[in-house]
């Protein structure tokens, strides 16, 4: 069999596939903000049972619990270049401000940092697998 019928093979069975996977680089600006973001989960997650918390309601903290757990997992999403991560994090990035807009809670920085990072992560979207 001569070379190229060969690598016509390998180029379509399975094992290619999962090799082509494993070799996609994440972009550099993905892992920043990547680990800049599991760094505000592992400081905002005890935020969630503050007594500070509490005082906004007793629906808040439950609310935030969420908002901090789908984070997390939209990070995670991002990290391994999935598009649901992205998806995740723009829901959950929404439903956060909008949460905080009730509440009168804005924090303008912590918005500008937010769209910041969703500008760049569906700059590098096409990039990302649709695939769990």
């Amino acid at each position: 069999m001569s070379r190229q019928i060969k690598n016509l093979q390998f180029a379509n069975s399975p094992n290619h596939q999962l090799l082509m996977q494993a070799t996609v680089k994440r972009p550099v600006l993905i892992r920043i903000i990547c680990i800049l973001g599991f760094i505000w989960i592992v400081f905002s997650f005890p935020s969630v049972f503050s007594p500070s918390i509490k005082k906004m309601g007793d629906w808040y903290p439950a609310l935030f619990g969420l908002i901090v757990a789908c984070s997390f997992i939209s990070y995670i999403g991002v990290w391994h270049m999935k598009k649901w991560g992205v998806q995740l994090f723009a829901i959950t990035f929404f439903v956060k401000e909008s949460v905080l807009f009730v509440v009168n809670d804005l924090n303008y920085l912590g918005i500008f940092f937010s769209v910041f990072f969703l500008i760049s992560m569906l700059f590098f979207y096409k990039r990302m697998d649709l695939n769990l």
